[in-house]
């Protein structure tokens, strides 16, 4: 979704740095509307007649207690439509674009029960500091994001509630994955210490499509036939010549196949073990057989594959030691707010000023005990608009106010070494890198469970 003279942020991104996450994903409009039930307003004419009854909105799904209704799914629809149009990607028949949205609305609601169910919410505070970290991302105040949105015929609160339900289902996947996600010593170790494993290997970074056809947790033999010559036929039309990105939204159950199944530039070493085996044998265009994982079938794409410096965990590596201070940006304290407090501190610290005296009277940071001292920084510590400032300034150079998802920033540099991470934070590293090879299958198989144990009347065909 998108309107005009407005680029749309990456609200994976934005959600990783607000909530602290790890995977990078497209924004795009979800429509999260109560069910409407009865009978809509009669139209009354001035002559007080007998109004005529407007249709009330069909039911197409019920999902545990709640229903998805025909409006709904034409707005999603019809957002759906847009993005794909904007992003030059084959539409696949009318029928194959409703029966593959109710399916994931589907998935979306099973999941939104669940994190109701279970406490997790979030709270208006933390939407409109979400929001206004997308307006102030494409250079609109409040109040101008608001207008622009209204102008392209998409109402506030509905806006607002879908980002809601966005930063929901992504806290959501985040608890479910960590809960659910072990990295045994074992598995590190052997990461450290086999070339093969990935840690020496190089960083190179794939751009995959794909498409999954997901299995229920017991297949019977016939479901599997059915699954698998679905699958089949997916592949077929990619061999006869059919664009890909066409066939993943025709027949894709992931939740990015209605984008055409793109994963996006990553890593190989983040990738599922599966992926990455595929991506390293596959030239750029070629398309992989249907494989089976637990999941269910897949089949990969590459797209584009970029070479990139090998660089095992125990290299030396540049760290900074830093410190800074934050103003906050929230109800209270607007952006322009932020930045001139930070300006005249920063006036103060010219005129010899003692930055961790004013870290601790002003900093919004848990650092301002420490006079904003943040200790030894690694690349990739410090989200990437923090890092870019940082790097630029010498030894002892304050920055100006550089701002964050978190607020405004005053950044001053005390040293820099290069030298090797420790065994500690090595295994961290680790760590961290085989749990993001797991996170996706990890994050299916229980997605895949919910929606099993859901119960759902889909009354699509009905209609």
């Amino acid at each position: 979704m998108g309107w005009r003279g407005v680029d749309w942020p990456d609200l994976g991104r934005l959600v990783d740095e607000t909530m602290k996450m790890e995977t990078m994903k497209m924004l795009f409009m979800r429509a999260v509307m109560g069910f409407v039930a009865g009978v809509l307003l009669l139209a009354v004419s001035f002559s007080a007649q007998a109004a005529s009854p407007v249709e009330v909105d069909r039911i197409v799904a019920v999902v545990n207690d709640e229903a998805i209704t025909l409006g709904e799914l034409q707005g999603r629809i019809a957002s759906v439509v847009r993005q794909m149009r904007e992003q030059n990607i084959p539409l696949p028949p009318q029928n194959i674009i409703e029966r593959q949205m109710l399916e994931r609305m589907i998935t979306d609601r099973v999941q939104l029960q669940e994190a109701k169910e279970s406490g997790l919410s979030v709270s208006n505070d933390e939407l409109d500091d979400a929001l206004r970290r997308i307006a102030e991302s494409n250079k609109f105040s409040m109040a101008d994001f608001r207008r622009a949105l209204e102008k392209d015929g998409i109402r506030w609160d509905k806006f607002r509630e879908e980002i809601r339900s966005e930063i929901t289902l992504s806290r959501l996947r985040e608890r479910e994955v960590s809960r659910r996600t072990s990295v045994s010593d074992g598995e590190i170790d052997n990461y450290l210490n086999n070339p093969d494993s990935g840690a020496q290997n190089d960083k190179m970074v794939v751009n995959l499509s794909h498409i999954l056809l997901l299995i229920p947790e017991n297949p019977t033999p016939d479901q599997l036939m059915r699954i698998g010559t679905k699958a089949q036929t997916a592949l077929a039309q990619i061999k006869a010549g059919e664009d890909f990105a066409k066939v993943a939204a025709s027949f894709s159950e992931a939740p990015d196949g209605l984008k055409g199944g793109s994963l996006g530039l990553r890593p190989i070493d983040r990738l599922p073990g599966l992926y990455a085996d595929l991506a390293r044998k596959l030239q750029p265009g070629e398309v992989s057989d249907i494989v089976r994982s637990p999941a269910g079938f897949h089949i990969v794409k590459v797209v584009e594959k970029r070479s990139g410096e090998a660089r095992p965990l125990n290299a030396p590596m540049q760290q900074t030691h830093a410190r800074h201070i934050l103003i906050k940006v929230n109800e209270v304290v607007s952006a322009a707010e932020a930045e001139h407090k930070l300006l005249s501190l920063k006036e103060r610290l010219d005129h010899g000023a003692d930055f961790a005296e004013l870290a601790r009277q002003y900093s919004n940071d848990l650092s301002a005990s420490k006079g904003g001292d943040l200790g030894w920084l690694y690349a990739g510590d410090t989200v990437p608009e923090f890092e870019a400032a940082m790097d630029a300034l010498n030894i002892n150079q304050i920055s100006n106010p550089v701002q964050s998802p978190f607020g405004f920033h005053l950044i001053q540099v005390l040293e820099r070494r290069t030298g090797e991470m420790s065994i500690e934070r090595q295994r961290m590293a680790a760590r961290q890198v085989l749990r993001e090879r797991k996170a996706d299958e990890v994050y299916q198989d229980w997605v895949r469970q919910l929606r099993d144990r859901a119960y759902v009347e889909d009354r699509l065909e009905d209609l």
